[in-house]
């Protein structure tokens, strides 16, 4: 019984750090080239990375360590950011648009004039983020954490921020 226990466990670990392990030819694609588009970064360390400009529509994000990157205007259109942690991230005009980014960590995060129309940041900690400017029409903030958030000039059209907290 102990032996049969050990192996699911061990099944389990693998099969869960595989779900979450980045393509390092990817990784090695986007330093070299700034271009990856529909890559699988997830749960990748570009911690303090200069992505400025990069190319990464559609890309697999999830659980990516990206604090205190530079990536002005990234274009990380539909690309998933789930769970990923960019706090202290400079996206200073990055596109957004249609990212999933639910449960991500944007706290203290810089998004000025960052184009966020339709991304989903259901959940996401936005505490002390700078999105002065930011489009976030459409965006789904349900229950985001948006404490000390600074929105002068964003726009909030159609936005959904049923349970966000504002104070």
């Amino acid at each position: 019984m102990k032996q049969i226990l050990a192996t699911i466990t061990v099944a389990v670990t693998l099969v869960a750090s595989s779900a979450s392990a980045f393509d390092p030819a990817h990784l090695k694609r986007l330093k070299d080239t700034g271009d990856c588009i529909n890559c699988d970064l997830s749960g990748a360390n570009l911690e303090d990375a200069k992505l400025m400009g990069a190319k990464l529509e559609g890309a697999d994000l999830k659980g990516a360590k990206l604090g205190s990157a530079y990536l002005v205007n990234a274009k990380l259109k539909d690309a998933n950011l789930s769970g990923a942690k960019l706090i202290g991230a400079y996206l200073k005009g990055a596109n957004l648009s249609g990212a999933y980014l639910k449960g991500a960590y944007l706290s203290g995060a810089y998004l000025g004039s960052a184009y966020l129309e339709g991304a989903d940041l259901s959940g996401a900690n936005l505490e002390d983020a700078k999105l002065m400017g930011a489009d976030l029409k459409g965006a789904k903030l349900m229950g985001a954490d948006l404490k000390g958030a600074k929105l002068m000039g964003a726009n909030l059209e159609g936005a959904d921020l049923e349970g966000a907290d504002l104070k």
